[in-house]
């Protein structure tokens, strides 16, 4: 299922629980404070371009969920956004990453990941992504979760010469440059 904008509000109780789940352990080891942070995040990106919120839902409740929007020009550069500018260039940034759909977080609980369920939230939130054109970062030494989206089909941007860091930028299987992404022009 797929929300637009603040709607998915109502469900920030689950939304929060499931992000302490898998965000609390390892690699992420996320202590109280930013678990906190990430509820009041979801208030304030609820109200960014393009918000959306894709979640897979049982009886059990919320077994994961994606957040995205639209990259908005000028690229920020608070949270992870200095370390992506580093790496690829403002040219890359603005021809890759503004106005296309950032996808912001993927979420799947431990019982419910090997089903399909991140495969299918990461489909879901970009089916309708500007001219195929998606993208995210994740943590280098998040080995399992890099290993995940290349098994997904998602392709790694490489760095330009000497500015690898601790992120690494994924384009989505149908992004128009996917193919090109290891090219450091």
């Amino acid at each position: 299922m797929i929300c637009y904008g603040p709607a998915v509000l109502d469900l920030t109780d689950e939304l929060v629980d499931t992000y302490a789940d898998v965000f609390s352990g390892p690699p992420w080891n996320e202590g109280e404070e930013t678990i906190r942070q990430f509820a009041s995040r979801l208030h304030s990106d609820t109200r960014r371009r393009g918000f959306r919120t894709a979640f897979a839902q049982t009886a059990d409740g919320i077994d994961g969920f994606a957040t995205a929007w639209l990259t908005r020009a000028p690229f920020p550069a608070d949270r992870g956004y200095a370390q992506v500018s580093a790496q690829l260039g403002r040219a890359r940034v603005r021809r890759l990453l503004v106005d296309a759909l950032e996808v912001d977080e993927l979420a799947v609980r431990r019982h419910a990941r090997g089903q399909g369920t991140g495969r299918a939230l990461l489909a879901e939130i970009t089916a309708d992504a500007p001219e195929g054109r998606a993208w995210l970062l994740t943590a280098r030494a998040a080995t399992d979760t890099v290993a995940t989206y290349r098994r997904l089909g998602w392709h790694e941007v490489t760095p330009l010469p000497g500015t690898e860091n601790a992120v690494i930028v994924f384009l989505s299987p149908d992004h128009p440059e996917a193919g090109t992404a290891s090219a450091a022009a």
